[in-house]
């Protein structure tokens, strides 16, 4: 059975039947994970010979769907549903896929937990008690739970593969550009990607696969051919020799959990006996990458949600006059956590500002980027680095909006830079799953694929203790 058809039926093999029978063990259960938002459970195959014939996929309530509403968790866009479906959803389609529902996530994708949801948070299906990640915690938890093998999320700073660690499965972030953001409702434009959830890494690998390409509606996506994935990221029999890992020092600081630290180590030295090289190196501007994100973020949040304003679509408050209308209807609509960015987006675009930091921000994310294409010219293919600093935290544990921000250490330097990252479970602390994080140079994501497949195999059970 070749690599591609080993990959379709371990997916296929997760029928539509079994999927909905898990969800409703989940939903009747006493600690019910809230990780949908809607569900479809007419939904039907477009191509019975397709890639993903009759695979349930979850996607997440950010990306456009045709008959399922698109709220991205928030009151102001409650009952919206879009008159046209986002590039990723249709491939998806078109391959055979079953587009069961939408996930639960943080209000407009800001978050780091799904607590900012209008609509209540998701549980962590690992422990209850404790939050999925975020944003896309609602994709993460479908697919730890065993409703499906394969959802969507979408990142702006790390809302793939931080949930994807907090939930013990495999998240995928893409080159910006390799997956097209048509449908995709727009947090940080320049920021934005769609990825991938799934149980192992064939089979993310084949969900980018089908996702994956230029598209006309999409201008920044990228004119790059769409190589195999799948056979790379299956073939971990392929020994890592002439591959160079880098170990950024700045992602191992004396602060980091010990445990953790440890998990990262024995990842380290299993790779090291696969045959790469495991060198250290330093981007030492990593510091600046939480400040700058939000910066930048929020400016293009204050931009993107204007838009939400009860005239065009969206719920409307009754008001006296057009002015009081806005007021009431994004005053209500909008939750405390978007408020606060869209605010301070506001801010930092605003008169005598900009130069101060919105122009200051933008530079740094230049000098970011090139440190990295400066790492992988000098001979480094990929780097390994934890994926979040700590591992899954109690519901309501995280008040302060600057340590959940932290949670996003790791992972926004992809997003500044755009290129492709995922997080892959390699091991536990205390019960938990601790992601590793593998990122490599823009669009090379099938080497990148090809050795956490390599690290997934020769860890196997280890994994997941």
């Amino acid at each position: 059975m070749s690599a591609r058809d080993a990959a379709c039926a371990s997916l296929q093999a997760h029928d539509a039947g079994a999927a909905w029978d898990r969800y409703d063990v989940v939903r009747a259960g006493a600690d019910g994970l809230n990780a949908f938002l809607c569900v479809d459970r007419a939904a039907t195959c477009a191509d019975p010979a397709g890639l993903l014939a009759g695979v349930p996929v979850a996607v997440k309530d950010n990306i456009a769907t045709l008959g399922l509403p698109t709220t991205c968790a928030s009151r102001i866009l409650a009952g919206y549903v879009s008159p046209f479906e986002a590039t990723a959803v249709r491939r998806l389609r078109e391959a055979g896929a079953l587009i069961m529902g939408k996930t639960n996530m943080d209000e407009f994708a800001m978050g780091s937990s799904t607590e900012t949801s209008a609509f209540g948070p998701t549980r962590n299906p690992l422990d209850p008690t404790r939050v999925p990640g975020g944003s896309s915690g609602g994709s993460a938890a479908a697919v730890a739970a065993g409703v499906c093998r394969l959802a969507l999320g979408s990142e702006t700073g790390g809302s793939v593969r931080q949930p994807a660690a907090f939930c013990g499965v495999v998240g995928v972030k893409p080159t910006y550009g390799r997956v097209s953001r048509y449908g995709l409702v727009a947090y940080a434009s320049s920021l934005d990607h769609v990825g991938v959830f799934a149980t192992s890494v064939a089979e993310a690998a084949l969900g980018l696969e089908v996702i994956a390409g230029s598209d006309p509606y999409d201008s920044t996506s990228a004119q790059v051919a769409v190589p195999s994935f799948v056979p790379e990221a299956s073939d971990a029999s392929r020994p890592l020799s002439g591959v160079v890992i880098g170990r950024p020092i700045e992602y191992f600081p004396a602060s980091l959990d010990p445990r953790i630290a440890a998990v990262c180590a024995r990842a380290l030295e299993t790779l090291a006996a696969l045959g790469a090289e495991i060198r250290d190196v330093s981007l030492p501007s990593t510091d600046l990458a939480i400040p700058v994100y939000y910066v930048l973020a929020p400016a293009e949040a204050s931009r993107n949600l204007a838009r939400y304003d009860g005239v065009r679509y969206g719920v409307r408050a009754d008001a006296r006059d057009l002015q009081a209308m806005y007021e009431r209807t994004r005053s209500g609509g909008f939750g405390a956590e978007v408020t606060r960015r869209v605010l301070l987006g506001t801010y930092v675009l605003s008169a005598g500002y900009y130069e101060a930091y919105y122009r200051r921000a933008q530079a740094v994310r230049a000098l970011i980027a090139q440190e990295f294409t400066q790492t992988f010219a000098s001979g480094v293919h990929l780097l390994f680095t934890p994926t979040a600093p700590t591992t899954a935290f109690r519901l309501g544990a995280v008040s302060d909006p600057y340590a959940m921000y932290l949670s996003d250490i790791f992972t926004v330097t992809a997003n500044l830079a755009g290129i492709p990252a995922m997080s892959q479970p390699i091991g536990r602390v205390d019960g938990l799953p601790v992601g590793g994080q593998i990122m490599a140079a823009p669009f090379d994501e099938a080497t990148m694929l090809r050795v956490a497949a390599a690290l997934e195999t020769a860890l196997g059970p280890e994994a997941h203790r």
